[in-house]
C-alpha cells in the first residue's frame, strides 16, 4: 500500500499520461519536446521534496523507484528520437 501522501492513483495517472503519449504516434520532434503535465511534475516534486527533508516510507520509495523507472525509458526514447 502506497503511503496517503503518494497514492498509487498519482504514479497510474502518471504512466497513463506517458502511455497516451507515446500511443498517439508522436513525430521525433515531439517525443524529444515531451514533458509531464503540470499535476505529474507537481506528484513527483512533491516526492522529491520529501525525500530531501524527512526521507521517504517504504511505499513513497517504491513509488519513487518506479518513476525513475519510468523517466529512464523516456530519456533513452528521446535519445532515439533525436538522432533520428
Amino acid at each position: 500500500m502506497v503511503a496517503k501522501a503518494f497514492p498509487e492513483t498519482d504514479l497510474s495517472a502518471l504512466r497513463d499520461e506517458v502511455a497516451d503519449f507515446f500511443a498517439s504516434s508522436p513525430s521525433a520532434q515531439e517525443i524529444v519536446d515531451f514533458r509531464l503535465s503540470e499535476s505529474s511534475e507537481h506528484f513527483i516534486s512533491a516526492l522529491l521534496d520529501a525525500n530531501r527533508t524527512r526521507g521517504l516510507m517504504p511505499d513513497e520509495q517504491i513509488v519513487l523507484d518506479e518513476y525513475t523507472r519510468i523517466e529512464r525509458l523516456v530519456q533513452a526514447i528521446k535519445v532515439r528520437a533525436f538522432a533520428a
